[in-house]
């Protein structure tokens, strides 16, 4: 996100949301290397985000700005990403309560690589670039485990990509294994046509 969207407050304001969230940034789906202390610390950093349907909080290639990284409290989210044989963008994944969009933007400041629509009125606790250098001036230990977390589940992805890729790779040598043995039964039967043309061509 380039920019909080419609509604930016303090979760002060709302405590039942903030534990919400605390435990959200924990679960499986988020960074469960945080203990609750530690999620706790990282939430009191965060921004009350609300959003509506329709709106579109990261698109493809464009630079990340700030760097906001959003927790997903309430709502749907689709992630699109362009797709090299397609004119159309293409979903890969519907995102909810639990889930992370743009940490890679929150530590590099790089373009987005993806683009993510809301299909429903979204709530959200966003992390900015700027609330994590408070928070590395103000409380490195909770920053560090934040960044801990974030890259660990970094790698994660990453391990999922490359299993991924070797998938592809195995799928792709099995179909030009067939593909080779097809063109080989084509030939032999091309071949056994030609010789039974040639025989016939000499009676």
């Amino acid at each position: 996100m380039n920019a909080p969207l419609l509604l930016n407050r303090s979760f002060a304001d709302e405590p039942d949301l903030a534990a919400l969230a605390v435990d959200l940034l924990r679960g499986p789906k988020a960074l469960t290397e945080l203990s609750i202390e530690d999620a706790r610390r990282v939430i009191s950093y965060t921004r009350l985000i609300r959003v509506r349907e329709g709106e579109v909080l990261t698109r493809e290639g464009e630079p990340a700005g700030d760097g906001f990284m959003l927790l997903l409290i309430d709502g749907e989210v689709t992630v699109d990403n362009i797709v090299p044989s397609r004119t159309e963008p293409m979903v890969v994944s519907v995102l909810g309560p639990g889930h992370l969009i743009g940490e890679t933007a929150l530590l590099d400041g790089g373009p987005r690589t993806a683009t993510c629509i809301a299909t429903t009125p979204i709530i959200g606790a966003g992390l900015s670039r700027n609330a994590v250098l408070r928070m590395i001036s103000a409380d490195p230990e909770a920053a560090v485990k934040l960044m801990i977390g974030i890259s660990a589940r970094m790698a994660q992805r990453l391990r999922a990509v490359n299993q991924q890729q070797r998938v592809y790779h195995q799928l792709l040598s099995a179909m030009q294994g067939e593909v080779g043995e097809l063109q080989r039964q084509l030939q032999h039967v091309m071949d056994g046509s030609m010789s039974r043309a040639g025989r016939q061509a000499e009676d």
